[in-house]
């Protein structure tokens, strides 16, 4: 049976008869078992109402099993992972692996060659499944992900959509805790400094604090956008003095943006926590070693690493794994102790 043009129906005309993306329509189509009742029904209908005919050989392809997965990051420096972050987490991914027989391919893709690297490796495809990070904003990483019909674990969720399967911290809670333990020390200038607008965790973290101050009836809105980076945490605490000189503490987005922020208050003469408490986030291992040691926001890096390839690993057997939220706690350390010298001590 031919489409409506006369030649034969494609791929992507069954995804839209049956109004799924195409992604999960390939899924239906090569047998795989992550793919829910409903959606399998709808492509199956799909198949039969058009005539489509799968290409054998790319099912059989489809059902080969390569040995490998990709951790695939959207960055466009290959410094990232080298960073103490991205360091914990290929820890905790390789743990996960380390009794499977699985090669595990470190990917950055944020330039075009990057992308078209990723595109020939999901497209042939050189791998069973995916884990994905530091996806931002309106991301080609995501959208070639899905069109790949491999199984994908994303490390924490993508600013638009809903992924099947994701391993994500509690970025909101960390936020509101931060914030939190600020106005429990009797703070009550309190600013932010909070990361990229395109990145999820970032707006969650900052969603949270903006939750326990307006739940203090504190102003909110004393906040400064900057990257993941020390440079980038100095920046904004200069523009932040600028605009609010009596402020008396500051939740920031990451520990390396916190050291940033306490070299330009200790420049101008602030001293912390006295004149001014600051809260990190992340607890790498540069909040115990500045100066003051950082408190803190600890989310479990490794863990995520580890959470990450466990779920792709039960996903690519054909299991239905749940997603995973994962818990962030507050170490108190001495850029916020509970016991704060007075203000004007």
């Amino acid at each position: 049976m031919t489409g409506r043009t006369g030649r034969a129906p494609t791929l992507d005309e069954v995804a839209e008869r049956a109004g799924v993306s195409r992604s999960a329509a390939s899924r239906v189509i090569n047998n795989a078992n992550h793919v829910s009742p409903a959606t399998r029904r709808a492509v199956e209908r799909a198949v039969r109402d058009l005539g489509y005919v799968p290409n054998v050989t790319a099912q059989a392809l489809a059902r080969q099993r390569v040995g490998a997965v990709v951790l695939a990051a959207s960055h466009d420096n290959a410094e990232l992972f080298g960073d103490p972050f991205f360091g914990q987490v290929i820890v905790g991914v390789t743990s996960a692996l380390e009794n499977t027989d699985l090669d595990l391919k470190l990917l950055l893709c944020h330039s075009e060659r990057g992308h078209d690297r990723v595109r020939r490796m999901l497209r042939r495809p050189r791998a069973d499944g995916v884990m994905v990070m530091a996806l931002r904003g309106d991301d080609p990483l995501q959208r070639m992900v899905e069109e790949s019909g491999l199984p994908a674990v994303y490390g924490g969720r993508p600013l638009h959509g809903q992924p099947a399967w994701y391993v994500d911290v509690d970025n909101r809670g960390g936020g509101r805790s931060a914030a939190e333990h600020l106005v429990g020390l009797g703070r009550r200038r309190v600013a932010s400094i909070a990361g990229p607008t395109d990145s999820h965790a970032a707006v969650a973290r900052q969603d949270g604090v903006a939750d326990a101050l307006s739940a203090a009836r504190l102003d909110p809105t004393l906040v400064e956008h900057a990257d993941f980076t020390r440079d980038g945490g100095a920046r904004a605490m200069e523009r932040l003095l600028e605009r609010a000189p009596d402020l008396d503490a500051v939740a920031v987005a990451s520990d390396n943006m916190a050291v940033g922020a306490v070299q330009v208050l200790r420049r101008g003469g602030r001293r912390v926590p006295q004149d001014v408490a600051v809260v990190g986030y992340d607890d790498l291992p540069v909040a115990q070693l500045a100066q003051p040691a950082l408190t803190t926001v600890q989310q479990p890096i490794r863990a995520l690493g580890y959470e990450m390839a466990r779920l792709l690993l039960a996903v690519v057997a054909g299991e239905e794994p749940s997603s995973l939220l994962l818990p962030t706690r507050l170490v108190v350390r001495d850029s916020a102790p509970v016991a704060v010298p007075a203000h004007g001590a």
